[in-house]
């Protein structure tokens, strides 16, 4: 098999300048391509700094046909939720003021794993964010 890395998200925006502001404040994401379209619009890729991870933001042209998501996500098929590891959760709620939106916790899941302590929050667009601290893998995982 050849070259394969996972690469990018797209996410439709109602202001996509206020949404790349989000994800470079407050998870180190930087511009790193602006493609112009032929009807005027344009997609912004900002990258996630040492990696090859992207978010490709679109500009929204209609508004949303379904209630924007409430706590951690979802429950239909689709994406639930974008997820960031961090050191420290409060740390990171401090950091972002009154910009973290919270939608569900912050919650401890020491019953499941030790020290795995999450929160989410919305985006500018109402996009739900994790944000965790301690998750680690699993040793042995079962077998699919």
């Amino acid at each position: 098999m050849g070259l394969q890395i996972f690469s990018q998200v797209a996410l439709t925006c109602k202001d996509p300048i206020a949404t790349e502001k989000f994800y470079s404040k407050y998870f180190g994401f930087k511009r790193a391509r602006v493609a112009k379209l032929p009807d005027g619009d344009q997609i912004v890729f900002i990258k996630m700094a040492d990696s090859a991870f992207y978010l490709e933001l679109f500009k929204a042209k209609e508004e949303s046909p379904v209630p924007p998501p409430i706590n951690d996500g979802p429950q239909y098929p689709g994406v639930r939720q974008l997820a960031f590891k961090v050191d420290s959760v409060d740390g990171k709620l401090a950091e972002m003021g009154g910009d973290a939106k919270i939608t569900l916790g912050p919650l401890n899941f020491d019953d499941y794993i030790p020290g795995w302590r999450t929160v989410w929050v919305a985006d500018p667009d109402g996009n739900i964010v994790e944000i965790s601290q301690g998750f680690t893998d699993e040793d042995n995982p079962p077998p699919l």
